[in-house]
């Protein structure tokens, strides 16, 4: 999505979108996403992410007054042994499913939270990769997506992180823009984990044993145009 200033925004299905942190947007940006229809915004970080940086552009509040932002984490960091299974945070595909085992109470919030959303809902967390992969390809699987489209958005959303990490000014502590042989091999191995995730959960039937009501699961279909 061409928002300005939106960092690995992408489409995932119907009037559902994913992106980095909301942050990267311009005044301009919001008004873009505003016009295609967003209205609400789920935030998927851990309350002590959430903070401007001195390199965020400056956005005035009448921007964003007509968007309702949702905090819907993913994780508890505090929680010791999601800090033993995934260092230095959420990062591989292949640690999806331990998520889901740990906090099914925190992911049917997300989902829960796109249920009652007004308008088109974009799901961020901080680079748009991991934590947003894992809700888009739930999300995915809901709207009936196959197994190439779903590894399709993982892929796009890590190159487009990578292709930040080439430009941005301001380096990443943990990781490193990538070249091409390096990243090919990451991107097989990580999207069939993310496959065997995603294929192996039955995401309508995880949702409904972990809180999500029927009535909920319809609306989410509704947002993915089902």
């Amino acid at each position: 999505m061409e928002w300005d200033g939106a960092v690995n925004a992408w489409h995932v299905a119907g009037d559902v979108y994913r992106m980095g942190r909301r942050e990267w947007l311009t005044e301009c940006g919001w008004r873009q996403a505003y016009r295609r229809g967003i209205r609400t915004v789920v935030d998927l970080r851990n309350a002590a992410e959430i903070r401007r940086r001195e390199t965020d552009p400056p956005v005035p509040e009448t921007a964003l007054a007509g968007f309702d932002v949702v905090l819907a984490p993913t994780e508890d960091p505090d929680n010791s042994e999601f800090r033993e299974l995934c260092v230095p945070y959420l990062n591989d595909p292949v640690c999806y499913a331990d998520n889901a085992r740990l906090f099914p109470h925190l992911l049917a919030g997300v989902f829960k939270a796109v249920a009652a959303a007004e308008g088109g809902v974009v799901i961020h967390c901080s680079a748009g990769r991991d934590r947003s992969g894992m809700i888009a390809a739930m999300l995915q699987d809901l709207a009936g997506h196959g197994d190439e489209a779903i590894a399709g958005g993982y892929q796009r959303a890590m190159r487009g992180i990578n292709e930040h990490h080439r430009i941005s000014a301001v380096p990443h502590p943990h990781e490193r823009f990538l070249p091409e042989d390096v990243l090919a091999p990451l991107l097989e191995s990580r999207s069939e984990s993310l496959l065997e995730f995603v294929r192996s959960l039955n995401t309508a039937e995880y949702l409904l044993r972990h809180g999500v009501t029927p009535e909920e699961l319809s609306a989410i279909l509704a947002k993915l145009g089902r």
